[in-house]
């Protein structure tokens, strides 16, 4: 199955859109991967450290409601993670060269936008992170905008 460009998914712009491309995707799940190169973003001394793991599995999450979206015709909407619970990790850094896959399975979701997502992280045959996310999903794309008092 053909899925749509992560860069319509998710409300990054290059340099900070660091997921590559969706790989499956259905009402509850995702999954992206992406390339470890030595010009990412984060990369230092051929690694990116494990704590970026976090904005990986964030950008996942979003790309999930984004593709929700996208199945809905409707704009994505702006989020943000609201927190993290048990990021573990069994390596310090993704080696230069590393295919990373995020899997991501949403929890539940509140009718407030407030969600739950259970997210890992594996170089194809080993889990390498884990984590629980809370996001918010907006109700409104313009919730974060910018609002001038006269």
């Amino acid at each position: 199955m053909q899925f749509p460009d992560i860069a319509s998914l998710v409300p990054h712009a290059k340099p900070m859109l660091l997921v590559d491309s969706v790989i499956t995707a259905d009402a509850e799940n995702l999954s992206a991967e992406l390339l470890i190169r030595d010009d990412s973003l984060f990369c230092a001394d051929g690694a990116v450290g494990a704590w970026v793991g976090l904005e990986y599995m964030a950008q996942t999450v979003a790309a999930h409601a984004g593709y929700l979206a996208h199945l809905e015709g409707v704009p994505i909407k702006p989020g943000m993670l609201l927190g993290t619970r048990d990021y573990r990790c069994s390596t310090s850094s993704f080696p230069s060269g590393t295919k990373l896959r995020i899997h991501v399975k949403r929890l539940f979701v509140a009718d407030n936008g407030i969600g739950s997502y259970a997210c890992k992280i594996d170089d194809t045959e080993n889990e390498l992170a884990g984590a629980t996310l809370t996001v918010f999903n907006s109700v409104s794309p313009d919730i974060f905008a910018d609002e001038a008092v006269s």
